[in-house]
């Protein structure tokens, strides 16, 4: 037989050679003028925005959402309205000199305001405010010293702190050897879980108890 027929049950090669391949295809060449021009953007706002600071208005450091990352910290949308009371700040103020506000966020835990309060005044220390007409500074504007030099701020507005995050470590205790952490947590969510029928149960046994108390009472008699 002739070694170039084709032998066995095959499938007829078909290859499809006219998909328009050229028209389909996403191509990036535009991304180093892309590059360049988010450049010039950055410069040009810069310049316009001039002498408030580059990075925009102060914003506070927030907990991430969910427990996955509840542990990071990053900067929020705004300040509430509570952590600009703490920091003796009102409204207008912040709406005037670059603070951020947020009027849905809530402050549930006292560390993270207390922390924001610090960061507002941290703020409010470095502030530099020209006056409206040059020459004529009023009750809370810089003096003439503080605005001879001024550069414009880049960089964080305020740096976020560092927080040591080091674990200590440390050898077992024969009494924590002995607990069962799993049983505890268990037995603890049961009570915290069972709270209010078991409330019940003792208003219940109380009030069979008033009436056992009154019926021999009236055996007595």
């Amino acid at each position: 037989s002739n070694p170039k027929e084709m032998k066995h049950n095959n499938a007829i090669p078909r290859n499809h050679f006219k998909k328009d391949w050229m028209n389909r295809v996403k191509t990036w060449f535009n991304q180093p003028a892309r590059k360049l021009r988010r450049r010039q953007a950055r410069a040009a706002k810069a310049v316009a925005i001039f002498p408030r600071p580059v990075a925009g208005p102060l914003r506070p450091l927030v907990q991430a959402p969910t427990k996955k990352y509840a542990g990071k910290t990053r900067e929020g949308r705004g300040f509430t309205t509570d952590e600009l009371r703490g920091a003796k700040v009102s409204q207008h103020f912040a709406k005037a000199f670059g603070i951020a506000i947020d009027y849905r966020r809530k402050n549930r835990c006292e560390e993270v305001l207390a922390r924001n309060v610090a960061r507002i005044e941290a703020y409010k220390a470095k502030l530099i405010i020209f006056p409206r007409k040059a020459g004529k500074p009023k009750k809370g504007d810089s003096s003439p010293e503080e605005l001879k030099d001024v550069v414009q701020h880049k960089g964080p507005v305020v740096a976020a702190p560092e927080v040591d995050n080091s674990v200590e470590f440390r050898a077992i205790t024969d009494a924590e050897k002995e607990v069962s952490v799993f049983s505890t947590l268990r037995h603890e969510r049961s009570l915290a879980k069972k709270v209010g029928p078991r409330l019940k149960h003792l208003a219940r046994m109380e009030q069979v108890r008033k009436e056992k108390k009154t019926k021999k009472g009236k055996k007595g008699k």
